[in-house]
């Protein structure tokens, strides 16, 4: 499999938000669940974007182009939505929001890619600018070393000659393996982020200022309410996104929902549901009728308990 995760993909699966203006940063950080106040140049950001009663409404991987402009990236499908909400919230602050979709060319690196342009993989969330391209390093999967590479439209792309082109939906077997779930369409207003781990992989900051949801969030964390977490999965057949999960005892009342989903490159589907804990270690299915077998798989991260 380590050989397949090897190379350069283009991705259209990802949306970009630019945030401009000198209080870019001040105004993501009131409304994201990261710090972005103390971002640098030399660090992305995973976060999420929340109601008022904490349930997730987009995730992002957001960094700076320049102390004045940020670019998030989302899923495509919630891109539009969550350009129309963020921008109710700018009021006074100095800070314009727009679809950069158009104007940047996405790619997820794996493998020799990354020794080739950055010489060695390094932590998630670093990041590192070339000119005017970006390379984000992301969690592992499979073994193998991932980054996300962001260059403006027109630009040629690094000289990759010793890697091969990656098939997308490789890179997309890569997101579940990773662990880190990228919220889509179907499943706005169904989470808190600690049902998708954003705690443990650094989707959450505990110490910052307050933002929209940051007291359930933290209700969630510090007083044990916590019932559900996500996990990796391996099923036979294709699942959908959304679709719910029940143990074999109680067919009657859901215990998860399956998160994300990608082919495996061995046969059948590997995915991410997040469960009720108390279900993980019953037999599980997803669908009430005709469920499809699900079997739980170890996350490649250890969950974090105490902040």
């Amino acid at each position: 499999m380590t050989q397949l995760l090897n190379g350069i993909a283009p991705l259209s699966h990802l949306g970009v938000i630019r945030v401009e203006g000198e209080d870019a940063a001040k105004f993501l950080h009131s409304q994201l669940t990261q710090d972005f106040a103390l971002l640098d140049m030399n660090h992305a950001r995973l976060a999420a974007f929340l109601s008022a009663k904490g349930r997730m409404q987009a995730s992002f991987i957001g960094f700076k182009r320049s102390a004045t402009e940020i670019l998030l990236l989302c899923s495509a499908d919630l891109l539009a939505p969550t350009l129309k909400r963020l921008s109710m919230f700018v009021l006074r602050a100095k800070a314009k929001l727009s679809d950069a979709t158009n104007d940047y060319a996405l790619y997820g690196l794996a493998g020799d890619a990354i020794q080739t342009v950055a010489a060695s993989a390094q932590p998630a969330w670093s990041k590192a600018d070339f000119d005017h391209q970006t390379l984000v390093h992301l969690y592992p999967a499979a073994g193998q070393p991932r980054a996300l590479w962001i260059a403006p439209q027109g630009q040629p792309i690094p000289s990759f000659a010793s890697c091969p082109t990656m098939d997308p939906s490789v890179w997309l077997w890569s997101e579940v393996q990773s662990g880190v779930a990228t919220l889509t369409a179907p499943l706005v207003d169904a989470f808190v982020p600690q049902m998708l781990n954003y705690e443990s992989v650094g989707g959450v900051n505990f110490k910052k200022g307050c933002y929209p949801g940051q007291e359930v969030v933290a209700r969630s964390q510090f007083r044990g309410t916590l019932k559900r977490r996500t996990y990796l999965a391996h099923a036979s057949a294709s699942l959908q996104v959304g679709a719910e999960v029940f143990t074999t005892a109680d067919l009657e009342q859901p215990c998860g929902t399956v998160v994300q989903v990608a082919a495996a490159p061995t046969g059948g589907f590997d995915a991410l549901v997040s469960l009720q804990i108390a279900a993980t270690d019953q037999t599980l299915q997803v669908g009430a009728t005709d469920g499809v077998a699900l079997e739980l798989r170890p996350l490649p991260y250890p969950l974090l308990e105490d902040i």
